[in-house]
């Protein structure tokens, strides 16, 4: 089988506009890309024999596979070797280095992007090609190294690329968006373990479910009245329903004071609405921009305490 020629594969972050931990719990959710922040597979021949390279530039690591060895105790090396299994591929004569734009441990996805770009890239070098279902399911099996218990969102949202409404264990459904909106996403810079935030929902969920199960059935309730909201048109209204949203997620521990603090000083700024996204502990508050307000309110994010802002469009489409 041939190898492709030096050629550069890529996957999007995500944000979490709805449901997120409910999610894990069977409820829905809804997710958007952030094409604007990528992970690249870089890919270029290597001498013959000397087996795949794998470069995760980021983290000064080099994971290598061949041919009978042993493999790499990584999830990224997993990974590989999960994609040739599946496609019947031996090791191939590749260096694939891995770079990303997304931060990690941020909710942004960013262990499902390097994984569905270093899969691309192997796939594509041999001149093959996989369906993204089949690559969905892939990506699924590492996040469950990185997570424990995801709730198989991440995957799915960087895979396809575009705004979708998923509930677990269904086909992802690609969602109507009836108008564009704004978001501002604003990094706390603190560091936090999905694992470990799930894994404390299912924690409080386990010693006082009649307290938390409503809690967990009100954040999917309200990603049902979300999704009819979007495919309207009517982005102003999706305000109250995030902040009711982060409440909720403040209810499950899933937030932190500079989550609080970031969605507080969004809503003082003219946000229409501020919730956190993702994981939470740390990681990203996501802000509901009013159509040309995006630079005044990263400004207001930065001036709180945001570490960096990010500015993405959710865009309209059938």
């Amino acid at each position: 089988m041939t190898t492709a020629v030096a050629a550069e594969y890529s996957a999007p972050a995500k944000i979490i506009l709805f449901g997120e931990h409910a999610v894990v719990h069977g409820q829905p959710a809804i997710a958007a890309p952030v094409s604007s922040l990528r992970a690249f597979a870089s890919v270029t021949p290597a001498s013959a024999g000397s087996g795949l390279a794998i470069d995760v530039a980021d983290l000064d690591t080099r994971l290598t596979i061949s041919s009978g060895g042993a493999v790499p105790d990584h999830p990224l090396a997993r990974a590989a070797c999960l994609l040739l299994d599946t496609i019947c591929r031996p090791p191939p004569d590749l260096r694939v280095t891995l770079r990303s734009q997304i931060p990690i441990a941020s909710g942004l996805g960013s262990g499902a992007a390097l994984t569905t770009a270093l899969m691309r890239a192997l796939v594509g070098a041999g001149g093959m090609s996989i369906p993204d279902a089949v690559l969905n399911e892939l990506v699924y099996e590492v996040e469950r190294e990185f997570h424990g218990t995801p709730s198989g969102i991440d995957n799915t949202v960087v895979v396809y690329e575009r705004t979708i409404w998923f509930v677990r264990g269904e086909p992802p459904a690609l969602l109507t968006v009836g108008k564009p909106f704004d978001l501002v996403v604003a990094d706390t810079g603190v560091h936090a373990s999905t694992k470990d935030a799930v894994a404390g929902v299912h924690a409080l969920l386990a010693a006082d479910p009649a307290g938390t199960r409503p809690v967990i059935e009100a954040i999917g309730a309200l990603a049902h009245r979300a999704r009819s909201t979007i495919a309207r048109g009517d982005i102003r209204s999706l305000g109250p329903l995030m902040n009711e949203n982060h409440r909720l997620l403040q209810r499950l521990t899933a937030s932190s004071d500079e989550l609080d603090r970031l969605a507080a000083a969004a809503l003082s700024a003219g946000a229409w609405g501020a919730k956190l996204s993702g994981g939470g502990r740390g990681g990203n508050m996501i802000a509901l921009c009013p159509p040309g307000a995006e630079a005044e309110l990263a400004a207001a994010l930065l001036a709180a305490g945001a570490r960096r802002t990010i500015m993405t469009k959710v865009e309209a489409h059938e």
